[in-house]
């Protein structure tokens, strides 16, 4: 058993020892997550009593990895904006392809983005990035704070050295790295651009990234794209004047709502605003950005560190179409290949903000995956080989119970300006559909005390 296996061991012992004496702790943290709104619906973020922890081992490799593949996808990007050819394998939407033809007016093409990988011991692979309007940093900060001093916590720490890895200020000081590229000389106003549900009862995490920056000295609002407006070449909203545009929408889905006369893309066009993640960011987001890196031919020529990546850690993906492509270099038709390999293959909607269904073959039976296959060629899919998941015991509270559950743990390494600078992670079932036992959990880095 490895010292991380071992942790985790201890640390639901302890749970199941307090189990028969004391476990008020609970309430109070749940309480906490409830009065600082890390609830959404009356569901709480995070149901799990135990951080996800990971070695510092894993960590570095994590970080290591995805810088390289943060700079392959860079690459690739600038590939695509000069080749159409390229640009067309992405599926973009005419009007997603206009705006990522206009320069942000600065270097980087993602700001802020993040993956989502699964981590075993020295196995690593990523299935997933995020480089649109990426999600869980603030929350995780959060909730680390709060599980920081929890009595397990303090108990463990007696035995074994672990680390925080919030990335709170290092978002801010990526937002302002841009801005200045920009040309902005100013202290920036900053607007956090997000779309809010009437329903929502829960507090916004960028809430939580509005109020540090107003900590740090910067006028902040959260603002809806309607309450934009953009007049004498200054966008903003009522009468707080907009410099530097947090987007907190997917392109997609801002474009389902407005058209490209909208304020903030005008602001955008004339650069008067600086705006990150900049609209080019969705050439990424696009889930054949995989199928596109897993090209051998294409890659041939990017640096050894950024292939190895790519070939040890992504899994193989391609764009759905009727075409002829490779498989560990041999010559395939995708549609049969796909149709004869159900139990290794995944088919996901290219864009995350689509109502589309992701089919996982392996859940399905063969009549269920051809129709899924049928769906795929008809709207822009990806097919991906599997990745094995990573379980772990989690304990959480069932109706008053406390209960030890294996679950599927998908971590986030989240990065600023292509370095990895913490990271979140992703509780759940595993399972397609709803799940109330799913949820964000603090990440600690963990190593044994010398």
């Amino acid at each position: 058993m490895s010292y991380l296996d071992d942790a985790v061991s201890r640390y639901n012992r302890l749970l199941e020892a307090a189990a028969q004496h004391d476990l008020s702790w609970v309430g109070a943290l749940q309480e906490s997550m409830e009065e600082q709104g890390l609830s959404a619906g009356g569901r709480l973020l995070c149901p799990f009593l135990r951080p996800n922890f990971i070695s510092k081992r894993q960590y570095e490799a994590l970080a290591k990895t995805s810088e390289a593949l943060i700079a392959a996808i860079d690459r690739m990007e600038q590939m695509v904006l000069s080749n159409p050819a390229l640009l067309a394998r992405l599926e973009l939407l005419p009007a997603e392809k206009m705006l990522a033809s206009i320069d942000p007016g600065y270097s980087s093409l993602e700001v802020t983005a993040r993956f989502d990988s699964h981590l075993r011991n020295g196995h690593l692979h990523f299935v997933e990035y995020n480089a649109d309007s990426p999600a869980g940093a603030g929350y995780a900060d959060a909730l680390a704070d709060l599980f920081w001093d929890l009595p397990p916590m303090k108990e463990m720490r007696k035995r074994y050295t672990f680390t925080r890895v919030g990335g709170r200020k290092y978002l801010l000081q990526a937002l302002l790295k841009a801005y200045k590229q920009f040309g902005g000389a100013q202290k920036p106003n900053i607007a956090i651009v997000e779309f809010r549900a009437p329903y929502y009862s829960g507090r916004s995490e960028y809430e939580l990234f509005r109020d540090y920056f107003r900590e740090e000295g910067f006028a902040a609002e959260i603002v809806s794209p309607e309450q934009l407006e953009y007049r004498n070449h200054v966008l903003r909203k009522d009468k707080f004047p907009i410099d530097l545009v947090y987007r907190r929408l997917g392109v997609q889905e801002f474009l389902m709502r407005f058209d490209l006369s909208h304020p903030l893309v005008q602001a955008y066009r004339e650069r008067t605003v600086c705006m990150v993640n900049s609209f080019r960011a969705e050439l990424a987001h696009k889930k054949a950005m995989f199928g596109l890196l897993t090209d051998e031919r294409l890659v041939e020529k990017f640096p050894a560190p950024e292939r190895k990546a790519i070939r040890e850690h992504v899994p193989w993906t391609r764009l759905v179409t009727a075409t002829k492509t490779t498989y560990e270099e041999q010559a395939i038709d995708l549609p049969d290949f796909i149709a004869q390999n159900r139990e290794k293959l995944a088919l996901k909607p290219n864009d995350d903000y689509s109502d589309l269904h992701t089919y996982r073959g392996w859940e399905m039976d063969s009549a269920g995956w051809e129709r899924a296959l049928k769906q795929a060629m008809r709207a822009p899919y990806v097919v991906q080989e599997r990745v094995e998941p990573v379980l772990s015991v989690f304990p959480l509270m069932s109706f008053g119970q406390l209960e030890l559950r294996e679950m599927q743990v998908d971590v986030h390494p989240h990065a600023y300006l292509g370095k990895v600078q913490g990271c979140s992670s992703w509780i759940s079932s595993g399972k397609s559909g709803f799940s109330s036992a799913a949820g964000l959990a603090p990440t600690f880095i963990l190593d044994q005390k010398a």
